[in-house]
């Protein structure tokens, strides 16, 4: 599976080589801001996915003694740097657009450059589509992250195409630059959201609220035949996902009995998802009132 993302992301290095040749050609014919702030987000692309890229491998590592569990969390570490490349790429093409708003100056070539700008972009919504759609599938930030980088830039050419066609008919020049700060600041919200999310990851946010409830009502199926749960934990760390909880079962269970029932109830839990599972449950007899003592950790538990 691992191997597979690897190859998603030499996709999305492809596809940033491509379309910075095409858009850096735009610009260099046009000297449209517009443009050239298009060709700088696929700069930003072709950095992120190579971040990308290193992290995959990294996440991809196996256990060992520094990291009992993995290292899937490197994941976050390459969503946050594209987060924060996006919001810098942004920053600067507001830059560049202000300086073209002080400075306004006719288009050349637009026939041209505006076909070279489709043709990047029609690229670039392809491979956005295909990360986006297999990210979220296999829980994957840093595909999808990746995913969506690509589709701030397919917004970014459609809002500079859009300018551009514009100023083509009308000569109002300035358009341009307006357009490029309208759609920078549309980047830098995708930006925050990417951050966002990579901050709740390393945070050990749990799963979301769909899954987790799909747990517990299995769980909760139990209840008629005297077995029940508490202290029900979940994280997300990466593609992986941790699950664990104490299980309170009947008090004339024989160890063997309740160890294969904890068994085949781990195995359950782990075949709801399609991404990497780890189920661990602390058994304990359901007649001892000690049993029912929450885990030792502050947190907020619900009555």
């Amino acid at each position: 599976m691992q191997n597979k993302f690897q190859r998603y992301i030499y996709l999305s290095i492809g596809a940033a080589i491509s379309t910075i040749l095409l858009k850096f050609y735009a610009f260099y014919i046009t000297g449209s801001v517009g443009f050239y702030s298009d060709a700088l987000e696929s700069i930003v692309n072709l950095v992120g996915a190579v971040v990308a890229l290193i992290m995959l491998i990294i996440s991809a590592k196996p256990a060992d003694k520094s990291h009992n569990f993995g290292h899937t969390k490197a994941e976050y570490f390459s969503s946050t740097i594209e987060g924060a490349l996006i919001i810098i790429a942004a920053v600067s093409i507001i830059w560049s657009a202000i300086l073209r708003l002080i400075h306004p100056r006719p288009l050349d070539n637009l026939n041209i450059g505006i076909l070279f700008s489709v043709g990047a972009s029609l690229i670039n919504l392809v491979v956005a589509i295909i990360l986006i759609k297999n990210g979220k599938k296999h829980h994957s930030i840093a595909v999808e992250a990746d995913g969506k980088h690509l589709m701030t830039d397919v917004i970014t050419s459609a809002g500079v195409i859009i300018a551009i066609l514009i100023v083509k008919f009308t000569n109002i020049y300035i358009l341009d630059p307006i357009i490029a700060i309208l759609v920078a600041i549309n980047i830098i919200y995708t930006g925050y959201q990417l951050i966002n999310k990579s901050v709740s990851g390393l945070m050990d946010a749990s799963i979301s609220d769909t899954d987790l409830e799909k747990v517990s009502a299995y769980l909760d199926s139990f209840k008629d035949r005297n077995i029940s749960y508490h202290s029900l934990m979940t994280r997300q760390a990466g593609q992986r996902i941790f699950i664990s909880l104490h299980l309170l079962v009947p008090n004339f269970w024989t160890i063997k009995e309740a160890h294969d029932f904890a068994e085949e109830l781990e195995q359950n839990i782990e075949k709801m998802f399609d991404t990497p599972v780890n189920v661990t449950t602390h058994i304990e007899p359901n007649d001892d009132p000690a049993s029912f003592n929450d885990i030792k950790i502050d947190r907020k538990v619900k009555k």
